[in-house]
């Protein structure tokens, strides 16, 4: 019955995480009073630093690098380095407070999205042939 691949499974969850990240990001754009505290340099109080942006940077980078890595990663490897990248970015999104209801639903749906990378990690059988064959006639 379950036809897809556990890589490009968690593949697919870890870029369906990185278009809501997107989607959330640009959205924010109609919004004159973000534009606002984009030119001023502060965000919901906080001072963007470059150290700041350094951060940010690497935070996205871990979903990021995880949509290439689910796919050439075999399960000895792809699940440890899954059960650390899902929880740091999680601890990334968790890090900045939604402010408005809009960001708490990309919240909640990204963290269902995490939620299902560890359900799929912790599911993924020793034999990957045995994922995608179908049942013998």
């Amino acid at each position: 019955m379950d036809t897809v691949d556990t890589r490009i499974r968690l593949s697919a969850l870890w870029l369906f995480i990185l278009l809501n990240i997107i989607f959330r990001d640009i959205h924010q754009f109609v919004l004159k009073s973000h534009l606002e505290m984009l030119l001023t340099g502060t965000y919901n109080g906080v001072v963007i630093t470059e150290e700041l942006m350094l951060f940010g940077a690497i935070i996205v980078q871990v979903p990021i690098g995880m949509v290439l890595l689910s796919v050439l990663l075999c399960r000895r490897h792809g699940r440890p380095v899954t059960f650390v990248a899902a929880p740091l970015a999680a601890a990334g999104m968790v890090s900045n407070v939604p402010t408005d209801m809009d960001d708490v639903f990309h919240l909640v749906v990204q963290l269902g999205a995490i939620a299902a990378i560890l359900w799929t990690a912790w599911r993924w059988r020793e034999n990957p042939s045995a994922e995608t064959q179908a049942p013998a006639e």
